[in-house]
C-alpha cells in the first residue's frame, strides 16, 4: 500500500492508495503516487484539493443561456482569459437576453477588449456570432432537459457550433454532472500516457468510446469524474512544466510530502483522518 499524507487546516490527514504495480483497469496500473501523470498522482491531487479547497464551483453564468454562450465563446484554441472577457463583454452589454442579431454579436465581439490592462483581440468572432446568434435563437423558444448531464449534453448537440466536448463543458458546468467527460486535449494527453485510450480510438471518431473509458477510470479511482477533469485541466493548462514533461521531456518534478509506505493491499483508495 501507498501511504501520502494532506497537510489540512486541522492536522495531517493520510491517503491510503493501492500499490504502484496493481492494477486500476486493464492494461493501467496505479503507479507511485509520487510519479506524475500516474493514477495514484491524480487520486493524491483530487483528495488534497477535496480537504484543502473544498468542491470546484464550474458554473461561468447564472442562467444556462449565459453557460452556453460562456462555454461556446472559449475552447478550439481560445485562451480561457480571452474566452471569459469576451463572454464577460456580451453579458453586460445584455447582448445575451433574448435573440440578439449575429451583427450585434459580431460588432461587440470584434471590438479590442482589455485584460490585465493590455489590448487583446477575441479570434473567430465572425464564426463564434453566427453561432451564438443562432443557438441563442433556439435557447428562447425550448426547454432543455436537465434531469441528466447526458441528456442536456445530447440536446446541446443540435446547437449551433457546439459539438461533443463544448456541450459536455456545458452540462458538466451546469448540473455538475459526473455521466459526461470534457475530452479536451489535457485529458487525451493523460489518457494516451497513462494506457487508458487505446492508440486506435480518436476523439473525432469516438467521443462516447473514450468517454465511457475516462468515467469508468475515475468510478474505480473513487474520484468524480467532474473534479477529475478539473483537476486535470487546471494542472495541465497552468503548468508549463506538466505540459513538458507530457511531451516527452525529462524534467523533474516537485514531490508532494508522503508517509512512509506499507504493504497491505487496500480494497480502494480511503482517506484516513
Amino acid at each position: 500500500m501507498q501511504t501520502a499524507a494532506i497537510l489540512g487546516p486541522v492536522g495531517t490527514m493520510l491517503l491510503e492508495l493501492p500499490p504502484a504495480h496493481e492494477q486500476l483497469l486493464p492494461g493501467v496500473t496505479w503507479g507511485r503516487v509520487e510519479a506524475f501523470p500516474t493514477p495514484a498522482y491524480w487520486a493524491y491531487q483530487v483528495m488534497s484539493k477535496r480537504v484543502l479547497g473544498g468542491p470546484p464551483e464550474y458554473k461561468l453564468g447564472q442562467t444556462l443561456v449565459h453557460e452556453v454562450a460562456a462555454c461556446l465563446l472559449g475552447g478550439h484554441g481560445i485562451p480561457a482569459a480571452v474566452g471569459l472577457a469576451a463572454y464577460g463583454r456580451l453579458r453586460d452589454a445584455g447582448a445575451l437576453e433574448g435573440s440578439p442579431s449575429e451583427q450585434q454579436l459580431l460588432e461587440l465581439l470584434q471590438a479590442p477588449m482589455l485584460h490585465n490592462g493590455k489590448s487583446i483581440h477575441y479570434r473567430f468572432a465572425r464564426q463564434k456570432a453566427r453561432y451564438l446568434s443562432e443557438s441563442l435563437a433556439v435557447l428562447a423558444t425550448s426547454t432543455p432537459p436537465q434531469h441528466s448531464g447526458r441528456a442536456l449534453r445530447d440536446w446541446l448537440l443540435q446547437l449551433s457550433g457546439i459539438g461533443h466536448k463544448t456541450a459536455s463543458w456545458i452540462a458538466r458546468n451546469w448540473l455538475r454532472a459526473d455521466d459526461v467527460a470534457i475530452l479536451d486535449i489535457h485529458i487525451l494527453r493523460v489518457g494516451a500516457v497513462i494506457g487508458l485510450f487505446p492508440s486506435h480510438l480518436t476523439v473525432e471518431r469516438h467521443y462516447f468510446a473514450l468517454e465511457e473509458l475516462f468515467l469508468s477510470f475515475s468510478q474505480r479511482m473513487g474520484v468524480r469524474p467532474s473534479e477529475l477533469d478539473a483537476v486535470i485541466w487546471y494542472e495541465m493548462a497552468n503548468s508549463p512544466l506538466s505540459t513538458q514533461v507530457m511531451l516527452g521531456h525529462e524534467l523533474p518534478l516537485p514531490k508532494p510530502k508522503l508517509a512512509k509506505q506499507r504493504q497491505s493491499h487496500p480494497a480502494q483508495a480511503s482517506l484516513l483522518i
